[in-house]
């Protein structure tokens, strides 16, 4: 996209990223209102998370789950100066699906301050995310909550390809719980991340975390 182009479809007042991560939901949900988290105060004006907006639908897709996204690790407001780069920003955002837990009632904020603490993680240490990347979550990653889920793998939105924006490429990558016995095989290379995921999607294609779930 040339800089006239750029002009001509947009103007100082639109959030292109933002925009090209919403045309990917509609298309998953359409007619779909989400729930949205937004920050009081932004992380540029000195705000503590990172991320501006997290938001998540209700899917009934395999089974029914919240499907969440985040909104700030790509360029997500009019630059002319991130035009056609080859990563937007950090190059993808997050997506968590997850299944219903009776002790959240419906409202899983939990799950908000979970992407926003990776997040953090990733704009304080420069370091990104890709595909079969894992990191622990240092107990549950429910807080005060009895599961064996303690860690997170990264893997592609099964439903979100990589897309083309304005501002560059943004991939989609989805964290997925997995218990202390699943990290402890990959950590001590007993079994890979694949192999891992593998085995999981045999019965939960989506890898829809389920705090509940037993290794």
């Amino acid at each position: 996209m040339t800089l006239e182009e750029y002009k001509k479809e947009f103007s100082e007042d639109d959030a292109v990223g933002w925009l090209a991560i919403d045309q990917e939901f509609e298309r998953l949900y359409p007619n779909q209102e989400p729930k949205h988290f937004a920050l009081a105060i932004s992380y540029m004006l000195g705000g503590e998370s990172p991320l501006d907006g997290v938001s998540f639908y209700e899917s009934t897709k395999q089974t029914d789950h919240f499907h969440f996204i985040t909104y700030g690790f790509s360029e997500l407001y009019y630059s002319e100066d991130k035009i056609d780069g080859e990563y937007s920003k950090w190059g993808f955002e997050l997506t968590f699906r997850l299944k219903p837990f009776a002790a959240d009632n419906g409202n899983p904020t939990w799950a908000v301050a979970l992407l926003q603490n990776i997040a953090k993680y990733v704009f304080s240490s420069g370091k990104w995310f890709e595909e079969f990347h894992y990191m622990p979550a240092n107990g549950p990653i429910k807080l005060d909550t009895e599961t064996e889920i303690t860690a997170l793998l990264f893997i592609s939105d099964p439903e979100i390809e990589k897309k083309q924006t304005p501002h560059g490429e943004v991939s989609f990558l989805q964290i997925v719980g997995i218990t202390s016995a699943e990290y402890d095989n990959i950590i001590e290379n007993r079994k890979t991340v694949e192999e891992i995921v593998a085995k999981l999607k045999e019965n939960n294609p989506l890898l829809i975390t389920d705090l509940t779930r037993k290794s």
